[in-house]
């Protein structure tokens, strides 16, 4: 029996970064030996098994053969003759396809290391495109490491799109799709996941609804970079910069859908596109079964960020009117990734990158103190329009303490006077 450690924490060493898990793969092993020694099985197509200590993952060595269609229609095989080289074989990229053995030796069949110093995201082998997930795997890893100066082998983008026109990626269960976003939007440079879905004809397959975005004319006033594709990634790569916050991430990724609803006689404007984009949003996170709170944040964030960006340039009694469709009550927590990502929004037009956007800070004092704003002792038996109408006086009170306060109403709002909203 042979143990060498694989994958991701054999790469993140050899570039220097933190190893968060550790992967093995386990040569000349029967499942029988594996379980006398005490490792607990877990896998579920092929022999994977938890340490009896560590809890670490310690996969049999195993090939694979296409035999169906999608990331899961292959056959394993397994067994005493498999051998190391063959496991990584199979393997999507070679800085992933190097191992290490037991007294730190590497191996290294297919030049990762050399990859590695070239920055350099290349496939092992042609059998790259047998499996869609691929695609979205390296996408990912170009999100990852798009810092340290990695590229993608053009050979490597060649099969990619290859993937893309194969209709494979239709295959792909929406909670593998959701995983690898998820992941990449975590990362310093989301931008860098969805622009290299689309150079190679996935984003269309995969996220249409974005992917359309890309051509559609804004109005050059608010947004000098025009193009409404165009400023979702800089505004991704904003909020990124503001913390690599997924749930921000993703808010700020599908806060414009619905500018690609507006009618093409209507550009550069796009009436009603916070109203339009919350349906097509809704529909989106039913398509990958998005986590409720992700769900929550990008609902909340493109239905209401024209008022957020307009909250110091509004009337006390419009500005309370749709605060009160604000959950700063009952999730006050989500609030935050919700300003974040609006003034990631803002932050990703051209010439405004770095410039300060008021209506994060003003909102942030503002929403936790109306969110104490109660009845008192002895009005609770009051009726209830009294009930309502004292209420009302106080948060408007509170909103123009507020704003006094912070001296909001001496500066000027982020955006041009008398245009329609961004």
């Amino acid at each position: 029996m042979e143990i060498y450690l694989v994958g991701g924490a054999v790469r993140d060493r050899l570039l220097g970064l933190p190893v968060a898990e550790r992967d093995y793969v386990v040569v000349g092993a029967s499942p029988a030996q594996m379980i006398e020694r005490g490792f607990k099985p877990v896998g579920r197509d092929f022999p994977v098994f938890l340490h009896p200590e560590t809890k670490e993952e310690y996969a049999l060595a195993r090939s694979e053969r296409k035999a169906g269609s999608g990331h899961g229609g292959f056959r394993f095989q397994t067994g005493l003759e498999v051998s190391l080289v063959a496991d990584l074989a199979r393997r999507d990229l070679t800085i992933n396809a190097i191992a290490e053995g037991a007294g730190g030796e590497l191996i290294d069949p297919y030049g990762g290391r050399a990859d590695l110093e070239s920055r350099l995201l290349r496939h092992v082998s042609p059998a790259f495109v047998e499996d869609p997930l691929r695609l979205l795997r390296v996408a990912r890893f170009s999100a990852r490491f798009h810092a340290l100066g990695f590229r993608l082998a053009p050979e490597t983008q060649t099969l990619m799109r290859a993937i893309s026109h194969s209709g494979e990626l239709a295959t792909l269960p929406p909670e593998r799709i959701w995983q690898e976003t998820r992941r990449a939007l975590a990362t310093a440079h989301p931008e860098i996941y969805i622009q290299t879905l689309r150079d190679v004809d996935g984003l269309k397959s995969l996220f249409p609804e974005i992917d359309c975005l890309f051509g559609i004319p804004q109005d050059p006033r608010e947004h000098p970079e025009i193009d409404a594709g165009e400023h979702v990634l800089q505004a991704l790569a904003a909020s990124a910069r503001e913390g690599a916050d997924p749930i921000v991430a993703y808010a700020v990724l599908v806060h414009d859908l619905g500018k690609g609803r507006t009618d093409p006689s209507l550009w550069p404007n796009h009436p009603g596109h916070a109203e339009s984009g919350l349906e097509a949003v809704r529909q989106l996170n039913a398509r990958l079964r998005v986590p409720h709170a992700f769900r929550l944040a990008a609902e909340l964030a493109t239905r209401w960020h024209l008022e957020i960006h307009r909250a110091l340039d509004q009337d006390v009694g419009t500005l309370d009117g749709w605060l009160s469709h604000l959950p700063y009550r009952q999730n006050p927590a989500l609030l935050d990734p919700v300003l974040a990502a609006c003034a990631a929004d803002f932050h990703g037009r051209t010439g405004h990158e770095r410039d300060p956007y008021p209506p994060r800070p003003f909102l942030s004092h503002l929403l936790p103190a109306l969110a104490g704003v109660r009845l008192e002792a002895g009005e609770y038996d009051w009726t209830p329009e009294q009930k309502r109408q004292v209420l009302a006086s106080r948060r408007i009170a509170l909103i123009r303490e507020n704003l006094a306060r912070g001296g909001w109403t001496d500066r000027p709002p982020p955006f041009p006077e008398g245009l329609p909203g961004p």
